[in-house]
């Protein structure tokens, strides 16, 4: 009974897996901070896009 007891505390006070769960933490935050960024910059770089295809189309051929 007491060796389950020992093996139980030693299975609860080990942190092999803190660092993956550190590292899960980091890439949510970043993941968040993405989402978020692209919801307030979306439009306007889709209106940049938009600008530099309307200059491509209505471009004239460069004369050789």
């Amino acid at each position: 009974m007491l060796k389950k007891i020992a093996v139980y505390r030693k299975v609860l006070l080990s942190e092999k897996g803190q660092g993956l769960t550190e590292y899960g933490l980091i890439i949510a935050l970043i993941a968040v901070a993405a989402i978020v960024a692209m919801r307030f910059l979306g439009e306007s770089i889709a209106q940049k896009f938009n600008d530099v295809k309307d200059e491509i189309q209505n471009a004239k051929p460069a004369n050789f």
